[in-house]
C-alpha cells in the first residue's frame, strides 16, 4: 500500500528538482521518489 508524504524545499532545491524533471521528462514527484530511493540505498550500503 502506498503512503503519501509531504516535503518542504527551499527555492534552490525546488529549482534543482524542476530542472531534473524537465531534463528527464518525468514529474517532480518521480524525481523526489528516485532521490529518496537513492538516499535509502546509500544508507543501506553504509550499514552493511
Amino acid at each position: 500500500m502506498a503512503r503519501r508524504f509531504t516535503i518542504v524545499c527551499d527555492d534552490e532545491q525546488a529549482r534543482i528538482i524542476e530542472t531534473l524533471a524537465r531534463r528527464y521528462g518525468i514529474t517532480e514527484e518521480e524525481v523526489l521518489s528516485q532521490l529518496v530511493d537513492l538516499g535509502l540505498e546509500a544508507r543501506d550500503e553504509q550499514t552493511v
